[in-house]
């Protein structure tokens, strides 16, 4: 194994089949990320999403895809020149992997890629005990979804963040606020009907946990985007208030909890979701809100 790949994964305590998909995943996400740097991508675009608040601000829950915007609009931007980059940077590491642009079949703001591995070889590169790889599918598929906005929402701010493995590097990414902001859009504007997508409501404890304030000027601009907001109307406190009741009203939190599961290590602290429990999370938001400015 890469020397670089075992510091990685000594980060993980790896209990099972799971823990090491998981812990193959998320570096494979870092050094698709280092590619992506390498190649000036940052010059263009910043990070945000789930993964970005796993990586570089410390959620406690694993992610599936990376998700970018764009720092200006560009309806002509290609993901294509960047996937030979995420690529080349893999193999380096040891991994194989196919980086393929998705073809698109209608006209869309949303530019992506699809990173794909075979689960069963890549976690032999990392040195998974064979008392783990007896359990898995030989020909399992890990897949990472690259979305990139090409017409991104105004009023946001980004930073620059900073990883050290497998070396240094920087990261443009949203700032806390509006990452919340991009959080609290999913919550409200998901347009899945039967599909609960626990891991946003659990972005939501973590969020209000740490104090986040939400930037409400980057959530209207999305809402007015996606057409949940008309154009002449302001989200305000109480707006915000009254439609995350409902959706709270809405959801089925027992399918929230089967949705997150696999993603943490201790489902215990699912236990307390309630409609009750996140009408209580909802009230501490505010209160963050108000106290933050």
């Amino acid at each position: 194994m890469n020397e670089a790949i075992r510091i990685m994964m000594n980060r993980y305590t790896l209990t099972s089949s799971n823990d090491y998909e998981n812990a193959l995943k998320e570096i494979i996400q870092e050094i698709a990320l280092l590619g992506l740097w390498r190649s000036k991508f940052f010059e263009k675009a910043a990070f945000y999403g789930g993964s970005a608040l796993r990586i570089l601000y410390g959620l406690d829950r694993f992610s599936e895809d990376l998700d970018f915007s764009l720092l200006e609009t560009d309806i002509h931007f290609s993901i294509d020149k960047y996937c030979k980059a995420v690529t080349d940077e893999l193999s380096s590491f040891g991994f194989h992997v196919t980086v393929q642009s998705k073809t698109k079949n209608t006209v869309t703001n949303i530019d992506s890629a699809f990173v794909k591995a075979n689960t069963l070889h890549n976690l032999i590169t990392i040195d998974i005990p064979e008392s783990f790889t007896d359990r898995l599918h030989p020909g399992k598929l890990l897949k990472i979804k690259l979305e990139i906005d090409t017409d991104p929402p105004g009023h946001f701010k980004t930073e620059a963040k900073y990883i050290f493995q497998p070396i240094p590097f920087s990261i443009n990414t949203f700032t806390l606020p509006h990452l919340f902001a991009g959080k609290m859009h999913d919550i409200l504007c998901r347009s899945w009907q039967n599909r609960v997508k626990g891991r946003d409501w659990y972005d939501l404890v973590w969020y209000v946990g740490k104090g986040v304030t939400i930037n409400l000027k980057h959530l209207e601009s999305r809402m007015r985007q996606t057409g949940h907001l008309k154009e002449k109307e302001t989200l305000t406190e109480p707006a915000l208030k009254q439609l995350l009741s409902e959706q709270i009203s809405n959801t089925d939190f027992s399918q929230a909890v089967n949705d997150v599961q696999p993603f943490i290590k201790d489902s215990s602290r699912l236990e307390i979701w309630s409609k009750d429990f996140f009408n209580s999370v909802c009230e501490k938001m505010l209160k963050v809100f108000a106290v933050g400015g």
